[in-house]
């Protein structure tokens, strides 16, 4: 429980018109509904069954293999469900019965990337660019990344205190996202809170990712990772060519500081970070390094005297850069490239996440992934834009002239670094400059492809980014591979998320039809597209609901690995490993609040496709590698395929008169 702050001189805050008490600044939300309200009644994440998973795993296989291959897939298909299969199963259903505080995918899927040796940066770490505020002045580098501080305490004390609104999703806003819905749904038991949700169209999602947004980092381990979660930090941790510092922003009460305190110590930071020289050998560039790498080097920086100072990045809030580059919309490419990646001089890609804050106030969050997916950060990352732009605690007028120890709060975080370590980082900063030299990044901004466009020609705005994506793979290689589409089953309990398989018989016919058939008509092209639609609604709606194949075959799968059973035929057959070498990687958050997102290629021969649909126009930002892939052609390809489909999505309405 926080006590009240005495530091606060007046008791009364003023923001914009709006009077706060001590009290009322402390939080983002005061929810009538616990945070966690809904958590226990959360459904658990089904098993499918083994018949549905062989059946959707065959389908998705059939556009992706000759008939030769695809007669072998079935065999092996056909064999696993007779034989190995059902005993598998019983074992995945066994364990799940025996842990129902969980999901049968959760210690896996945490297991998998956690053992993964590969760097974080490009392999794992995503990124969302924050759209500026309209008001030039908020962009200034000392006030928005004020702001940004004091709205993520804010939101990280409601969260603690459990009165951050639950995260439901609304299908009808009007009725269930107001205060009546809440009041209501306080009276219920919470052990069927969320199916009395339902009724109301409302449907909660788990939350348990939640706490691993402050206070945590990866820390590298020989073979496996952990995730560490200090308990109660006071301070952030705020890096700067290449040098550290930590800044407390709570007080000895849990309190957050007042926005002068903060905005005083941030640009204490500042004038410290500007008077120092960069540091030619930044420990940080360390987690861009292979795991097993940066955890031997780790635990030697460790035993040469740096314990403190790792412990006190490592139980940092979270972190902020402050980088020196600048943001041309109109050119987005080398901004998206150095909050993506960076040289690695600047970072420290292990905290839970990071803000990056560019000289003009342009501002990124790069997170790390292991400890959860995309709903918690999105969720984040939309309530500090809004409150930042709207509701801001800090403007360049805000007089900072307080009687702050600035030495007490802000230190900056040295390292005693032998032969060894510094030799190590240098090898680290060759090594990640060579992967982001080999990286392309490209992106397309396109007007005729948008969610308005779409709703008027009735057809799904998603459906619509896949099938130009798989239209545009066809453009350049004349072949469909294995393409993943994410998808979040958070409707459950520790749900994680699905593959949806956007390459279907139904994309291959109409890619097939558009590039081969001359005489087919837009009609017959836009009925082809309808029915790309319906299938990609389909499996979209299996996916969120837990019926994807994806997740229950890598369960079942760890469940042989975890029984010391042989893989069955259907896991050594080579078309397995090809669907799951996905070619095509792709991923949305739409949100008011993004400029871009990106991510980098899942396989050295891929792409990686964030993409985004608007309500006037629709993006993407394509990573590859320029020795195995052609991204810039790639793109020019996805532009073609736009057109094509814009052609078909407005011939219906021109035919039909």
């Amino acid at each position: 429980m926080l006590k009240v702050s005495k530091s606060f001189h007046p008791k009364l805050l003023v923001r914009h018109k709006t009077t706060l008490t001590d009290e009322q600044y402390q939080y983002l939300q005061r929810s009538i509904l616990p945070s966690y309200y809904f958590q226990k009644s959360l459904p658990r994440l089904p098993i499918p069954t083994l018949e549905n998973t062989c059946n959707r795993y065959l389908a998705a296989q059939r556009p992706l293999l000759d008939n030769e291959a695809y007669a072998k897939t079935e065999g092996f298909v056909n064999d696993f469900r007779k034989n190995q299969g059902p005993k598998l199963q019983e074992l995945l259903i066994a364990h799940d019965k025996a842990n129902k505080h969980t999901s049968y995918i959760s210690e896996p899927w945490f297991d998998m990337y956690l053992r993964d040796r590969a760097p974080l940066p490009v392999n794992y770490n995503p990124l969302l660019i924050m759209k500026p505020d309209t008001k030039p002045e908020m962009n200034e580098p000392t006030v928005r990344t004020s702001n940004l501080i004091i709205s993520s305490l804010r939101f990280m004390n409601s969260l603690r205190k459990g009165i951050l609104k639950p995260e439901i999703f609304h299908m009808d806003p009007s009725k269930s996202d107001t205060e009546r819905f809440a009041r209501i749904m306080k009276m219920v038991p919470t052990i069927v809170a969320t199916y009395v949700a339902y009724t109301f169209k409302a449907y909660p999602l788990d939350m348990s990712q939640y706490e691993g947004l402050f206070a945590a980092t990866r820390i590298p381990e020989p073979d496996k990772d952990r995730i560490f979660r200090a308990a109660n930090p006071k301070h952030i941790v705020i890096f700067n060519k290449g040098n550290a510092f930590t800044m407390d922003v709570l007080d000895e009460h849990g309190n957050i500081e007042s926005p002068s305190v903060i905005m005083g110590r941030v640009k204490h930071v500042f004038n410290l970070a500007q008077g120092s020289k960069p540091n030619e050998f930044p420990v940080g560039a360390m987690t861009t390094e292979n795991r097993n790498t940066w955890a031997s080097i780790r635990k030697h920086i460790m035993k040469i005297g740096n314990g403190n100072s790792l412990r006190l990045i490592d139980s940092a809030l979270f972190a902020i850069s402050l980088d020196e580059e600048t943001f041309d919309e109109s050119q987005p490419i080398p901004m998206i490239k150095n909050m993506l990646y960076e040289n690695g001089t600047n970072r420290w890609y292990d905290k839970s996440f990071s803000l990056i804050v560019a000289k003009d106030g342009t501002t990124g969050l790069n997170f790390e992934h292991s400890w959860g997916d995309g709903v918690a950060v999105l969720r984040y990352f939309n309530e500090i834009y809004k409150e930042t732009t709207e509701k801001p605690f800090v403007t360049p007028n805000t007089d900072t002239r307080v009687n702050d120890d600035l030495d007490k709060a802000v230190h900056r975080v040295d390292f005693e670094l032998d032969e060894k370590a510094r030799e190590s980082i240098k090898e680290a900063l060759k090594s990640h400059k060579s992967i982001c030299d080999s990286l392309d990044l490209n992106f397309l901004k396109y007007p005729g492809i948008n969610k308005d466009e779409c709703k008027r020609r009735k057809a799904s705005p998603d459906s619509v980014m896949q099938l130009a994506f798989q239209l545009a793979f066809y453009k350049q290689n004349q072949k469909f591979v294995a393409t993943y589409e994410s998808c979040s089953t958070s409707a459950f309990r520790h749900g994680r998320t699905e593959t949806m398989r956007p390459c279907t018989n139904e994309t291959k016919k109409f890619v097939e039809t558009l590039m081969k058939d001359k005489n087919a008509s837009k009609q017959e092209l836009r009925a082809l597209l309808d029915a790309c639609s319906t299938k990609h609604f389909q499996l979209t709606k299996e996916a969120a609901m837990g019926q994807g194949f994806d997740r229950h075959l890598f369960g079942l799968r760890h469940t042989a690995d975890k029984n010391g059973i042989a893989y069955p035929g259907i896991f050594t057959d080579p078309a397995y490993a090809q669907i799951n070498h996905n070619i095509l990687s792709t991923s949305t958050l739409n949100s008011p609040a993004i400029v871009a997102g990106g991510f980098g290629p899942v396989v050295k021969d891929g792409y990686g496709i964030g993409y985004s649909i608007h309500n006037d126009f629709s993006g993407c930002v394509v990573s590859s590698y320029k020795n195995t892939r052609n991204g810039g052609d790639f793109l020019g390809c996805i532009e073609s395929a736009f057109k094509d489909i814009e052609q078909v999505l407005q011939a219906k309405k021109t035919e039909g008169k």
